[in-house]
C-alpha cells in the first residue's frame, strides 16, 4: 500500500505557478513513480467542458506527462481502463453535487477509492478539492427546505471550502459547527492551495489557509500560514 500526498487547489492558478526556478506542478511530477506516467482528468463536475480540460493539458505538458485523457461523465470501458492505470488523477472544478452524483453512478467512485491506496497522486481543483474531503452541505431540493449533508471521499480528514472567502466561509463554518463530534474545516482562498501528506501534515501553498475547529463544544478559527 502506497499513499501519496493530496494536492488541494482552490482553482487552476497553482497549476502554472512558478516557485523560484521551478513550476509548482514539478512537485506533483516528482511524486509520480512511473517514468512515463498517465494522467486522468475527471470532468464530471463541469460537464466535461473541453475548455477546462485544455487547461489541464497545458499544465501537464511542461512536466512531460504526455499520456492524458479526459474521463467523461459517461465513461467507456477504455476510459475506465485508462483511469485504472493512471498515475495521476485530477478531479476538476465545477458543481460539487453534479460531479459526485456522476462518480456514484458511473463506477468512478469505487475506482478512486482504490487509486488512493495503489500509489496514484490525487489532485482536486475547487469542487474536486471539496470532494476529496469529508463532505459538504448541498442546496435543498425545491420541495424541501432542509439542507442536505453529503459525505465524500474522506481522504482528507476535514471539510474543505474552496474560494468562499467573500462569503466569510459561511458553508464551511456551518459544516464544522453543526457536526455532532469534534470537527475541522480548511478554507482555501482563491489562488491558493494545500498539500495534505500521509503523516497528517498540512502545507499551505501561496496563501494562508483558514482553519475552523470544533473541539469539546468550543468553536475557533485560525490562520495556517505558508512557511
Amino acid at each position: 500500500m502506497s499513499i501519496k500526498p493530496l494536492y488541494l487547489l482552490a482553482d487552476s492558478q497553482l497549476l502554472f505557478l512558478k516557485e523560484g526556478e521551478r513550476l509548482f506542478v514539478e512537485r506533483i511530477r516528482q511524486d509520480l513513480d512511473s517514468l512515463e506516467p498517465k494522467a486522468a482528468y475527471l470532468g464530471a463536475s463541469n460537464g466535461d467542458d473541453p475548455a477546462f480540460y485544455s487547461i489541464f493539458e497545458a499544465a501537464m505538458e511542461p512536466i512531460g506527462v504526455s499520456q492524458r485523457r479526459l474521463i467523461p461523465s459517461r465513461p467507456s470501458k477504455d476510459d475506465l481502463g485508462f483511469l485504472q492505470s493512471a498515475d495521476l488523477v485530477l478531479l476538476a472544478g465545477g458543481n460539487v453535487e453534479q460531479g459526485w452524483r456522476a462518480f456514484e453512478q458511473n463506477g468512478v467512485k469505487e475506482l478512486i477509492l482504490s487509486k488512493r491506496y495503489d500509489g496514484a497522486v490525487l489532485v482536486g481543483v475547487s469542487a474536486g478539492a471539496v470532494q476529496l474531503g469529508l463532505g459538504a452541505l448541498l442546496e435543498p431540493a425545491a420541495e424541501s427546505s432542509a439542507v442536505k449533508k453529503v459525505d465524500f471521499f474522506r481522504f482528507a480528514p476535514f471539510y474543505i471550502g474552496a474560494h468562499e472567502e467573500q462569503e466569510a466561509w459561511w458553508n464551511l463554518k456551518l459544516m464544522v459547527n453543526s457536526s455532532q463530534a469534534d470537527a475541522r474545516g480548511i478554507g482555501i482562498s482563491m489562488g491558493g492551495g494545500a498539500v495534505y501528506r500521509p503523516d497528517g501534515s498540512l502545507e499551505p501553498i501561496r496563501k494562508p489557509l483558514t482553519e475552523f475547529l470544533k473541539e469539546d463544544g468550543q468553536f475557533r478559527e485560525n490562520l495556517v500560514l505558508p512557511e
